[in-house]
């Protein structure tokens, strides 16, 4: 039967080294739940495996998708649900990242509208303020504008953007269809100040290994406008480049929106009661979650 094991928490808490660490212990394989890491070339500042890291272990869900590309969670959840059931059975299967959304589609079996971004639609929607597209959605779909919150616009303008290409509520598309596999879910957290410290050590790491060469080598080729140059860690470096801050201020502020994202993150997690936690900074981390992950493995052979 097929197993599923999830290590999932705030970014910088140590999951990819973990997984790592137990995989090779399980002869496992690991399939990446990080919305960035699908993206080819975007390495350093997605904290990507290293191709050494991807020799001891094999790694799934990287390098699949083009940057001028768009990866939906509905296509990560195709392709992770794919894998998850070609892929032998004899040992558990890993999913390891901080893509909340990414995890929840999978392990909660999400159903989601195959609508990929309508950007011309969204655009003509946009226009017409905040406002306006809620009134629209409590008349077309008032039971997703039950859940949405009015000043939600980006929820809002999904809703709406289903409605539009489908011609049915988005409400009447989603739900939820658990696998019948066994999943652990495992949650790595930290004290707030010790986790500060380790973003702050992540990201000198990233510059000392080459974050502003690799920015300045997207931008030339995709475009300094590409989006995913203005996620996490390339905005701040794509502002060192073009000169509007000093390097150690791009390294401060990068620092400042992890910790600012990390905080999103947690709250995300926190919500999920099926997640067993685990404090990052135990001496003994490696040794506790690979008892709990005995005591899965062995449970569910019954």
């Amino acid at each position: 039967m097929t197993k599923l094991i999830v290590i999932c928490g705030t970014t910088a808490t140590g999951k990819s080294g973990l997984a790592l660490a137990l995989a090779m212990r399980l002869g496992s394989v690991i399939l990446s739940a990080d919305s960035r890491q699908v993206y080819r070339e975007f390495d350093i500042g997605t904290a990507k495996p290293s191709m050494a890291e991807q020799k001891l272990v094999p790694h799934y869900l990287i390098d699949i998708c083009d940057p001028t590309d768009t990866m939906t969670v509905a296509d990560y959840q195709q392709k992770a649900q794919a894998l998850i059931n070609s892929l032998p059975s004899v040992s558990p299967i890993f999913m390891v990242g901080g893509t909340g959304l990414y995890i929840r589609s999978i392990v909660q079996g999400l159903k989601i509208p195959r609508v990929a971004p309508q950007n011309e639609l969204r655009s003509q929607l946009e226009s017409l303020g905040q406002n306006q597209l809620y009134a629209m959605l409590q008349q077309v779909d008032p039971v997703a504008a039950q859940k949405i919150h009015a000043n939600d616009s980006v929820r809002t303008l999904r809703a709406l953007e289903v409605y539009y290409i489908t011609g049915y509520p988005i409400s009447e598309q989603q739900g939820e269809n658990p696998p019948n596999y066994p999943i652990l879910q495992i949650g790595l957290d930290c004290d707030i100040e010790k986790l500060g410290a380790r973003i702050q050590q992540r990201t000198e790491q990233m510059i000392a290994n080459g974050l502003v060469a690799e920015v300045e080598y997207l931008c030339q080729k995709y475009g300094a406008d590409l989006s995913l140059l203005n996620t996490l860690g390339y905005q701040e470096i794509k502002q060192y480049l073009a000169g509007d801050i000093s390097l150690n201020e791009s390294k401060e502020l990068t620092v400042l929106h992890t910790r600012q994202f990390a905080k999103r993150q947690r709250t995300w997690f926190k919500a999920y009661p099926q997640i067993e936690w685990f404090d990052a900074d135990a001496s003994d981390l490696l040794e506790k979650v690979w008892q709990r992950i005995h005591e899965f493995i062995n449970c569910t052979k019954l």
